[in-house]
């Protein structure tokens, strides 16, 4: 990419933020892009690739301020009515040439053809392009260095997991740093050797007419290395495909279909970029009692059947918890007499342990009626029903309330 592409390039266009954004809003933009048009989510789609390496470049450049703010200025001398690029550019109108130019330039002096051939466009794209990632300065990473990529997997937990939180092992193959040649892809016993074309920087410079150009070096293809003698084991690419084994620490009060961030350990960097991050997403098997509450998910849930009579004059019953290391245990729940079906109390303390907050357990409470009843036992119902024939539920319903 040349220093001219870099000037008419709308990064903020990109990401879809405004000028003004902040960091956190460019950085959330940048994530629902990345997820969105991610390789991996797209496999064989060569305009999403295209996008997204866009996008990303994109982001390299507005989620460093150093970066947006030299960018910033930069569009403002150059893509502007005024600038080099921009409609009052190399013509009419342009340079003082007319059309409200009230301030005259002396073309030598911006391009550097002045006394000495120092400063103008050449020092301006310089400093601008050495703070890029792969800039061309001593000292700055290799133009073939990236980030490495971010890659997802999934794990499936059990509820008491999810509620009190576990260190969980997985087992994941995906391409890390090569074990052989520590990532240097390099033959172990040797070394790599600095590129003497680009002295070890990664680009090379070029000119053409009154710009200068920097591009990624042909010999070490950015790099600013170059291996006379690959590692077998990678064939000089660092990294190699392998199975690790990692523990995810899934926190208390994990949902179904939460994300897990493990930084640094997606994909290696290439040429001493850093690595990716790891994303697991996180599922939960259903408890076969316990469930969690729509309104706080902090609260777990528990359905209780009782009898009528428990309902009806009252009761103490046993009900099961998750204590604090997940295993099962009790509490006596007291039912006031003339409980109705499907009530529900809160138990203190008995929900999701988290560092700042505890949750409680709600329990619900559901008349259970028997499928069939004895002799003995269906009399001494129709001796109740007789007794209690002046109380009708259904008073309201029917319209004796009116």
């Amino acid at each position: 990419m040349t220093q001219r592409d870099w000037i008419e390039k709308d990064f903020y266009r990109e990401l879809g933020v405004a000028s003004d954004a902040s960091t956190e809003d460019i950085k959330k933009a940048y994530r629902k892009l990345a997820r969105e048009l991610h390789p991996d989510a797209n496999p064989g789609d060569a305009k999403a690739e295209t996008r997204f390496k866009t996008v990303s470049e994109a982001y390299g450049v507005l989620s460093d301020d150093k970066k947006r703010k030299e960018y910033d200025e930069t569009r403002a001398l150059f893509a502007g009515g005024g600038g080099a690029f921009g409609p009052g550019g190399f013509g009419p109108g342009g340079f003082g040439g007319g059309g409200g130019g009230a301030q005259s330039f002396d073309l030598n002096d911006i391009f550097g053809q002045g006394q000495g051939g120092a400063g103008g466009l050449g020092d301006i794209f310089g400093g601008l392009f050495a703070n890029q990632p792969g800039g061309g300065r001593r000292g700055t990473a290799p133009a073939g260095a990236r980030r490495g990529t971010d890659v997802e997997t999934e794990l499936r937990i059990d509820f008491v997991q999810a509620v009190r939180g576990a260190d969980v092992p997985i087992r994941l193959s995906s391409p890390g740093r090569c074990d052989r040649c520590g990532g240097t892809g390099a033959k172990p016993g040797t070394t790599p050797r600095q590129c003497p074309t680009c002295n070890g920087v990664g680009l090379v410079s070029r000119s053409q007419g009154a710009f200068a150009f920097s591009e990624p070096c042909r010999d070490c293809r950015g790099t600013g290395r170059l291996i006379d003698d690959p590692c077998p084991e990678c064939g000089g690419d660092g990294v190699s495909t392998r199975t690790r084994q990692l523990t995810v620490r899934v926190p208390a009060g994990v949902d179904d279909g939460n994300k897990v961030r493990l930084k640094g350990q997606g994909e290696p960097g290439r040429g001493g970029a850093p690595a990716g991050d790891l994303y697991v997403t996180v599922h939960v098997t259903p408890h076969r009692l316990f469930g969690r509450s729509p309104r706080n998910a902090d609260d777990l849930t528990l359905t209780v059947p009782v009898t009528f009579p428990e309902l009806t004059l009252g009761s103490t019953v046993t009900v099961p918890t998750l204590d604090s290391a997940g295993v099962p245990s009790t509490v006596s729940l007291r039912i006031p007499p003339g409980t109705t079906s499907g009530r529900t109390f809160r138990v203190k303390g008995r929900g999701v342990v988290r560092k700042a907050r505890t949750g409680d357990l709600l329990v619900t409470v559901e008349v259970a009626v028997p499928s069939k009843l004895d002799d003995a036992a269906t009399a001494a119902l129709e001796s109740f029903a007789e007794a209690t024939k002046a109380f009708d539920p259904r008073a309201d319903l029917l319209g004796g309330g009116r």
